[in-house]
């Protein structure tokens, strides 16, 4: 029994995609529009009581030029955080350029930046509102591609919301470069 168990465990593992199936990926295939989704690990930083640590998911959508530059744009729900006093539930939109470096046929380096739009619904002693606000944000990442339509992505992203593009760009030298938001993530992409 354990051996038939071990055969049928080995067959499904030699059904799955490995970089030597993907090994035909050449720069042609880099590029089109693409969709992808992520979930991970948020970490919520501030000088008030919203510190926290929360799940967060974001769904994509870009157009891959090639296998080194990209647009994209993205969903992100930032979850709800804070205690019972004060809390705030926060979402946002992306846009942003990514910038790649292929490492091998399967694997490849990229960063990305852009700009992010969000609102925040909060509540803090019983009092509801919301605030709409812009900032930035910058990451690095890893992707593995399985076949020539599906990647597997890790990801790291800072988020500040207290800066925008406009700030940076007129007064750099005091520009507040405080990260508020810090996600980690894993995620697919599927390239059309």
């Amino acid at each position: 029994m354990k051996k038939l168990s071990l055969i049928t465990s080995l067959m499904a593992l030699g059904a799955l995609p490995t970089p030597a199936a993907a090994q035909s990926v050449n720069d042609a295939d880099a590029m089109g529009a693409y969709l992808g989704a992520n979930y991970g690990y948020l970490r919520v930083d501030g000088d008030d009581d919203f510190d926290d640590d929360k799940d967060a998911y974001q769904f994509i959508a870009g157009y891959s030029f090639n296998e080194y530059f990209a647009l994209e744009g993205s969903y992100i729900d930032f979850g709800s955080y804070g205690n019972n006093v004060s809390n705030a539930d926060t979402d946002g939109y992306t846009f942003g350029l990514v910038a790649g470096m292929p490492l091998s046929e399967t694997i490849g380096l990229y960063v990305k930046g852009g700009q992010l739009w969000y609102e925040t619904d909060y509540t803090v002693l019983g009092v509801r509102d919301d605030y709409d606000d812009k900032g930035l944000f910058a990451g690095v990442g890893l992707s593995f591609k399985l076949t020539n339509n599906w990647s597997v992505k890790l990801d790291y992203t800072l988020y500040d919301v207290d800066l925008d593009a406009g700030e940076a760009v007129d007064d750099f030298d005091d520009a507040n470069f405080s990260t508020d938001l810090k996600q980690a993530s894993i995620g697919v992409q599927y390239l059309f």
